[in-house]
């Protein structure tokens, strides 16, 4: 009895050659099949390819001193409400949210000096970078609890700030996600910046940022600049187009003066 989808002829002699009965259109079909299978799975290892081979800050990075302080995290970022950073690294987030559709769940965690706390209780280790106002945990601004297409685009911020495991592009100095537990697809990204060594729940002397150039952005904060005032446009003087003019200053006239 001959298997589905196979004919066997026992009146051709079989061929070593060929299999048993096996149409070219089913072959043709199956390695169809297969190349879509083989191109699926390794779409993935080909985007992260891709991804790692432009994966590169815009710009050397630099290393910014002195002017660290714990702010808000400013509109222009989505975020989620109170969540606060070091200013030095808003000019980076807000680079990759004109470019990732991020939202920001946490930034800084821990007391402020007025004795408020922010941030999440108790959900970072001991030396998180969290404590130190640089380092951020991300979601899709669309946000989603599966990995879906919801993620793709946080999936390639990861790939952007680490493309092989463990070895992130500068300035970061920590990528979570995929690999990492309690992060990844579906969960969060975790982007840590370096830094000087400091005590937690302090400023650190100095953060290395990548640099940007936003125009009519302060660089120190990430805030629009305020526009300045148009000077205004001279009134044209009073008189016809041609410049003209038509005024009667009192002069007595020649033909006056002839008279």
């Amino acid at each position: 009895m001959s298997s589905p989808g196979f004919e066997q002829d026992s009146r051709q002699p079989r061929r070593t050659s060929d299999k048993p009965g096996v149409s070219h259109r089913l072959l043709a079909n199956a390695w169809t099949r297969a190349l879509a299978v083989l191109a699926l799975s390794l779409a993935p290892l080909f985007a992260v390819c891709a991804y790692a081979e432009a994966a590169a800050p815009p710009g050397p990075p630099k290393i910014v001193f002195g002017t660290g302080k714990i702010v808000p995290i400013p509109a222009s970022i989505p975020h989620e409400e109170g969540d606060m950073v070091d200013r030095r690294i808003i000019p980076n987030l807000r680079w990759l949210a004109e470019r990732y559709p991020i939202y920001v769940t946490d930034g800084y965690s821990g007391p402020l000096p007025n004795g408020e706390h922010v941030g999440c209780h108790g959900c970072h280790v001991k030396g998180s970078d969290h404590h130190f106002g640089l380092a951020v945990d991300i979601v899709p601004l669309n946000p989603s609890s599966r990995c879906d297409a919801r993620w793709t685009g946080i999936s390639r911020l990861a790939a952007w700030s680490e493309p092989l495991q463990n070895r992130p592009n500068l300035p970061f100095r920590w990528v979570g996600y995929n690999g990492d537990s309690g992060h990844g697809c579906g969960h969060h990204l975790h982007l840590s910046w370096n830094h000087a060594v400091g005590p937690e729940f302090k400023v650190v002397e100095w953060v290395e940022t990548f640099p940007v150039n936003f125009t009519g952005v302060d660089p120190g904060t990430g805030a629009p600049r305020k526009k300045a005032d148009k000077p205004e446009t001279p009134k044209a003087p009073p008189g016809p187009p041609g410049g003209v003019s038509q005024v009667n200053f009192g002069g007595v006239s020649a033909r006056a003066l002839g008279d």
